[in-house]
């Protein structure tokens, strides 16, 4: 008898401690549900769709080479992506939202938050990490992204279908991550126009309009520069040389600073409807080309050495690039390089 009660003994401990253990186990399971926002492996990560409340998004995907495109239209800057995928990696919970401001968090989340969707490459057979098949895409994480905390050190996040919002940081970064979670298409686009090595390229054609006699063509062939004038292709034998490596070297890495896209119409018409100040049409080895047309920007209030107001900016200028799809600013300590006349290059 004795020993039936001992063996009922243990047995009702061992219901016990398996209780607490589920009971526990299943509370640790529902709080990391509730505040799972990191992505370990970033590497698997396919696409990333962001959304407001005002209706902007955009959907950066990943191409199977490894480069990012902006809503499967443009590329997409490098060092942007680098840094979202960076935040998705490190972010980490810090508290949960208090009692006492639940509520409006709520509320401000329910009315300016950015929705964040992420996609990964997972496989329906995964043994170990070692053995996997079947690879597809998944909708991974959905959360909502909200402002900074009264301490700028942290942002308001929430999962969604949990009823708890969390304050989250990057461990050792001073700042909150909510302006990295940006729906706005151009903010994620590459500003590149060129990215040409000097053996890629096979020729330029450089016009000025209204200036004839500073027009002119350089054409790169078997390591060799040879220079014309435009538009009568007539050859210039006495050059400099370096000075017009120098000029192809520009178009190694050339960018604009900025897409104009809130410009009064009727000014942005008149603006592309003067006379360019340059027209360069790159053609590369592989047979394909890029023009990309100049216009002055009007003055901002710089003034000469005798204090009268200059009609240009000498800092800035407007560019038609992409094929004319994009009406951009640019700066001339960038573009400077590649602007240069023909009489630049002349040996006296």
């Amino acid at each position: 008898m004795k020993k039936n009660r001992n063996i009922l003994l243990v047995i009702v401990v061992l219901a016990v401690v398996a209780g607490i253990l589920a009971i526990t186990q299943s509370g640790r399971t529902f709080k990391r549900a509730q505040s799972d926002f990191a992505v370990e492996d970033t590497s698997a990560v396919t696409r990333i769709f962001m959304s407001d409340k005002n209706n902007n998004m955009v959907i950066l995907s990943r191409l199977p080479s490894g480069e990012w495109m902006v809503d499967e239209k443009y590329p997409a800057s490098r060092f942007n992506i680098r840094m979202l995928l960076g935040t998705i990696h490190d972010l980490e919970v810090k508290e949960p939202v208090s009692q006492a401001a639940h509520n409006s968090v709520i509320r401000e989340l329910s009315v300016n938050s950015v929705k964040v969707e992420i996609y990964q490459r997972v496989y329906r057979i995964d043994l170990f990490r070692s053995i996997r098949l079947f690879p597809h895409e998944k909708l991974t994480k959905v959360y909502y992204v909200g402002g900074a905390t009264m301490n700028n050190r942290g942002s308001y996040m929430l999962i969604e279908g949990s009823p708890v919002p969390f304050v989250t940081w990057i461990p050792g970064f001073r700042g909150f991550v909510s302006p990295r979670y940006s729906p706005m298409v151009n903010t994620w686009r590459d500003y590149n126009i060129f990215r040409k090595e000097i053996p890629a390229i096979a020729s330029v054609q450089v016009e000025i309009p209204g200036k004839v006699n500073e027009s002119w063509l350089v054409v790169n062939r078997n390591a060799t520069v040879s220079l014309f004038a435009y538009p009568e292709k007539k050859p210039i034998p006495l050059f400099d040389t370096l000075a017009v490596l120098n000029f192809l070297a520009g178009f190694r890495n050339l960018n604009f600073e900025a897409i104009i896209s809130g410009m009064d119409p009727v000014r942005k018409d008149s603006i592309l409807s003067s006379t360019p100040s340059a027209i360069i049409t790159l053609t590369d080895t592989a047979g394909g080309s890029a023009t990309i047309r100049t216009f002055l920007k009007e003055g901002a209030g710089a003034t000469d050495l005798n204090g009268n107001p200059l009609p240009y900016d000498i800092d800035r200028l407007y560019v038609l690039v992409n094929d004319g799809r994009d009406f951009a600013l640019a700066q001339y300590y960038t573009f400077d390089r590649i602007l240069r006349p023909r009489s630049f290059f002349l040996k006296e």
